[in-house]
Protein backbone atom coordinates (compact mmCIF):
# COMPACT_ATOMS: atom_id res chain seq x y z
CA UNK A 1 0.00 0.00 0.00
CA UNK A 2 3.07 2.39 0.95
CA UNK A 3 4.67 1.81 -2.44
CA UNK A 4 1.66 2.22 -4.42
CA UNK A 5 1.30 5.83 -2.58
CA UNK A 6 4.51 6.87 -3.04
CA UNK A 7 4.34 5.54 -6.94
CA UNK A 8 1.22 7.67 -6.97
CA UNK A 9 3.08 10.67 -5.55
CA UNK A 10 5.80 10.51 -8.10
CA UNK A 11 3.62 10.11 -10.91
CA UNK A 12 1.78 13.60 -10.18
CA UNK A 13 5.03 15.17 -9.22
CA UNK A 14 5.94 16.09 -13.51
CA UNK A 15 2.46 16.43 -13.91
CA UNK A 16 2.42 19.70 -11.09
CA UNK A 17 5.76 20.77 -12.39
CA UNK A 18 4.74 21.37 -15.68
CA UNK A 19 1.59 23.09 -14.62
CA UNK A 20 3.76 25.64 -13.29
CA UNK A 21 3.72 29.01 -15.24
CA UNK A 22 7.03 29.97 -17.01
CA UNK A 23 8.43 33.13 -16.51
CA UNK A 24 6.68 34.98 -19.09
CA UNK A 25 3.04 34.13 -18.01
CA UNK A 26 4.34 35.06 -14.76
CA UNK A 27 5.69 38.45 -16.26
CA UNK A 28 2.75 39.09 -18.12
CA UNK A 29 0.13 38.42 -14.85
CA UNK A 30 2.43 40.94 -13.39
CA UNK A 31 2.44 43.71 -16.01
CA UNK A 32 -1.77 43.28 -16.13
CA UNK A 33 -1.87 43.77 -12.32
CA UNK A 34 -0.18 46.83 -12.59
CA UNK A 35 -2.30 47.68 -15.52
CA UNK A 36 -5.46 47.49 -13.44
CA UNK A 37 -3.73 49.40 -10.51
CA UNK A 38 -2.62 52.25 -12.86
CA UNK A 39 -6.06 52.22 -14.45
CA UNK A 40 -8.10 52.52 -10.82
CA UNK A 41 -5.70 55.20 -10.22
CA UNK A 42 -6.59 57.09 -13.45
CA UNK A 43 -10.07 56.94 -12.13
CA UNK A 44 -9.51 58.38 -9.19
CA UNK A 45 -7.60 61.33 -10.82
CA UNK A 46 -10.11 62.05 -13.48
CA UNK A 47 -12.75 61.98 -10.59
CA UNK A 48 -10.21 64.62 -8.32
CA UNK A 49 -9.64 66.77 -11.64
CA UNK A 50 -13.49 67.17 -12.43
CA UNK A 51 -13.81 68.01 -8.86
CA UNK A 52 -11.10 70.95 -9.36
CA UNK A 53 -12.06 72.00 -12.44
CA UNK A 54 -15.49 72.48 -11.09
CA UNK A 55 -13.91 74.78 -7.77
CA UNK A 56 -11.91 77.05 -10.16
CA UNK A 57 -14.93 77.49 -12.48
CA UNK A 58 -16.81 78.90 -9.31
CA UNK A 59 -14.23 80.81 -7.91
CA UNK A 60 -13.77 82.14 -11.48
CA UNK A 61 -17.54 83.07 -11.31
CA UNK A 62 -17.96 84.06 -8.06
CA UNK A 63 -14.77 86.72 -8.50
CA UNK A 64 -16.76 88.15 -11.63
CA UNK A 65 -19.78 88.50 -9.43
CA UNK A 66 -17.98 90.33 -6.54
CA UNK A 67 -16.32 92.55 -9.10
CA UNK A 68 -19.11 93.44 -10.80
CA UNK A 69 -21.18 94.43 -7.88
CA UNK A 70 -17.75 96.32 -6.59
CA UNK A 71 -17.43 94.13 -3.30
CA UNK A 72 -14.07 94.83 -2.32
CA UNK A 73 -14.09 92.59 0.80
CA UNK A 74 -15.49 89.70 -1.30
CA UNK A 75 -12.74 90.24 -3.55
CA UNK A 76 -9.68 90.12 -0.99
CA UNK A 77 -11.82 86.77 1.12
CA UNK A 78 -11.42 85.15 -2.58
CA UNK A 79 -7.91 85.93 -2.83
CA UNK A 80 -7.62 83.21 0.04
CA UNK A 81 -10.05 80.79 -1.85
CA UNK A 82 -8.09 81.21 -4.69
CA UNK A 83 -4.59 80.88 -2.75
CA UNK A 84 -5.68 77.62 -0.46
CA UNK A 85 -7.21 75.80 -4.24
CA UNK A 86 -3.79 76.65 -6.23
CA UNK A 87 -1.76 75.47 -3.42
CA UNK A 88 -3.87 71.90 -3.38
CA UNK A 89 -3.20 71.67 -6.95
CA UNK A 90 0.22 72.19 -6.68
CA UNK A 91 0.54 69.47 -4.35
CA UNK A 92 -1.75 66.91 -6.34
CA UNK A 93 0.42 68.35 -9.52
CA UNK A 94 3.54 67.38 -7.23
CA UNK A 95 2.21 63.91 -6.45
CA UNK A 96 0.97 63.41 -10.15
CA UNK A 97 4.50 64.13 -11.80
CA UNK A 98 5.78 61.42 -9.42
CA UNK A 99 3.36 58.89 -10.54
CA UNK A 100 4.09 59.60 -13.92
CA UNK A 101 7.90 59.73 -14.12
CA UNK A 102 7.36 55.96 -12.46
CA UNK A 103 5.00 54.95 -14.87
CA UNK A 104 7.85 56.22 -17.57
CA UNK A 105 10.10 54.01 -16.14
CA UNK A 106 8.23 50.74 -15.75
CA UNK A 107 7.46 51.20 -19.53
CA UNK A 108 10.91 51.53 -20.50
CA UNK A 109 11.98 48.35 -18.27
CA UNK A 110 9.32 46.85 -20.12
CA UNK A 111 11.09 47.56 -23.36
CA UNK A 112 14.32 45.89 -22.22
CA UNK A 113 12.51 42.94 -20.47
CA UNK A 114 11.12 42.88 -24.92
CA UNK A 115 14.28 43.53 -26.16
CA UNK A 116 15.70 40.53 -24.47
CA UNK A 117 12.76 37.95 -25.01
CA UNK A 118 13.27 39.00 -28.64
CA UNK A 119 17.68 38.41 -28.24
CA UNK A 120 16.83 34.73 -27.17
CA UNK A 121 13.89 34.00 -29.50
CA UNK A 122 16.66 35.18 -32.89
CA UNK A 123 19.70 32.99 -30.72
CA UNK A 124 17.08 29.95 -30.42
CA UNK A 125 16.15 30.15 -33.92
CA UNK A 126 12.36 30.84 -33.21
CA UNK A 127 11.52 32.89 -36.15
CA UNK A 128 7.63 32.65 -35.09
CA UNK A 129 7.89 34.06 -31.70
CA UNK A 130 10.54 36.76 -32.47
CA UNK A 131 7.79 38.44 -35.21
CA UNK A 132 5.47 37.91 -32.13
CA UNK A 133 8.07 39.57 -29.48
CA UNK A 134 8.76 42.02 -32.31
CA UNK A 135 5.29 43.04 -32.53
CA UNK A 136 5.07 43.51 -28.25
CA UNK A 137 8.64 45.60 -28.63
CA UNK A 138 6.82 47.89 -30.55
CA UNK A 139 3.62 48.41 -28.71
CA UNK A 140 5.34 48.63 -25.56
CA UNK A 141 7.87 51.55 -27.42
CA UNK A 142 4.84 53.53 -27.97
CA UNK A 143 3.84 53.25 -24.59
CA UNK A 144 7.56 54.62 -23.23
CA UNK A 145 6.81 57.80 -25.93
CA UNK A 146 3.22 57.99 -24.38
CA UNK A 147 4.25 58.00 -20.69
CA UNK A 148 7.12 60.33 -21.07
CA UNK A 149 4.74 62.51 -23.49
CA UNK A 150 2.41 62.72 -20.16
CA UNK A 151 5.32 63.42 -17.16
CA UNK A 152 6.79 65.95 -19.86
CA UNK A 153 2.88 68.00 -19.50
CA UNK A 154 2.89 67.02 -16.08
CA UNK A 155 6.08 68.92 -15.53
CA UNK A 156 4.92 71.83 -17.60
CA UNK A 157 1.64 71.73 -16.26
CA UNK A 158 3.23 72.21 -12.56
CA UNK A 159 5.86 75.03 -13.24
CA UNK A 160 3.07 76.87 -14.94
CA UNK A 161 1.12 76.50 -11.92
CA UNK A 162 3.61 77.40 -9.47
CA UNK A 163 4.53 80.50 -11.82
CA UNK A 164 0.75 81.65 -11.86
CA UNK A 165 0.36 81.41 -7.72
CA UNK A 166 3.82 83.40 -7.19
CA UNK A 167 2.24 85.98 -9.23
CA UNK A 168 -1.05 86.23 -7.83
CA UNK A 169 0.50 86.19 -4.38
CA UNK A 170 2.19 89.46 -5.25
CA UNK A 171 -1.17 91.05 -6.80
CA UNK A 172 -2.80 90.16 -3.12
CA UNK A 173 -4.83 92.88 -1.81
CA UNK A 174 -4.55 95.03 -4.93
CA UNK A 175 -8.06 96.39 -6.10
CA UNK A 176 -6.69 98.99 -8.53
CA UNK A 177 -8.42 97.90 -11.98
CA UNK A 178 -4.98 96.71 -13.87
CA UNK A 179 -4.33 93.97 -10.69
CA UNK A 180 -8.11 92.74 -10.56
CA UNK A 181 -7.99 92.32 -14.21
CA UNK A 182 -4.20 90.47 -14.06
CA UNK A 183 -5.64 88.32 -10.93
CA UNK A 184 -8.92 87.57 -13.11
CA UNK A 185 -6.39 86.41 -16.09
CA UNK A 186 -4.90 84.18 -13.30
CA UNK A 187 -7.55 82.32 -12.54
CA UNK A 188 -8.57 81.81 -15.65
CA UNK A 189 -5.42 80.49 -16.75
CA UNK A 190 -5.72 77.92 -13.79
CA UNK A 191 -9.24 76.94 -14.61
CA UNK A 192 -7.80 76.00 -18.20
CA UNK A 193 -5.03 73.83 -16.76
CA UNK A 194 -8.01 72.24 -14.82
CA UNK A 195 -9.88 71.38 -17.87
CA UNK A 196 -6.84 70.25 -19.43
CA UNK A 197 -5.90 67.83 -17.11
CA UNK A 198 -9.06 66.33 -17.68
CA UNK A 199 -8.68 65.45 -21.12
CA UNK A 200 -5.48 63.98 -20.18
CA UNK A 201 -6.96 62.22 -17.97
CA UNK A 202 -9.52 60.75 -20.74
CA UNK A 203 -6.75 59.93 -22.82
CA UNK A 204 -4.98 58.46 -20.42
CA UNK A 205 -7.44 55.90 -19.39
CA UNK A 206 -8.00 54.92 -23.17
CA UNK A 207 -4.35 54.49 -23.54
CA UNK A 208 -4.14 52.01 -19.97
CA UNK A 209 -6.94 50.05 -21.55
CA UNK A 210 -5.12 49.64 -24.94
CA UNK A 211 -1.82 48.47 -22.69
CA UNK A 212 -4.67 46.34 -20.65
CA UNK A 213 -5.56 44.58 -24.11
CA UNK A 214 -2.13 44.53 -25.25
CA UNK A 215 -1.02 42.41 -22.52
CA UNK A 216 -3.94 40.29 -22.30
CA UNK A 217 -3.00 39.15 -25.76
CA UNK A 218 0.42 38.55 -24.70
CA UNK A 219 -0.52 36.19 -21.68
CA UNK A 220 -2.42 34.24 -23.72
CA UNK A 221 0.25 33.96 -26.77
CA UNK A 222 2.55 33.10 -23.70
CA UNK A 223 0.35 30.82 -22.27
CA UNK A 224 0.07 29.06 -25.83
CA UNK A 225 3.62 29.00 -26.04
CA UNK A 226 3.43 30.73 -29.44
Amino acid sequence: MTRWIIASFLLVLPLTASAQPGPGVRQDRRELRQDRRELRQDRRELRDDRRDAQRFNRLLQAYDAARAANQVGALSELDGRVQAAIDEELRESGREVNQKAAEAARSQAEVGRERREVARDVERGRPGQAAGDVRDLRDDRRDVRDDRRDLRWEQAAASQLAAIQQEYRSLLGRVDPASLDRKRTLLAQVAGLSRAELAGDRQEIREDRREKREDRRELREDRRGR
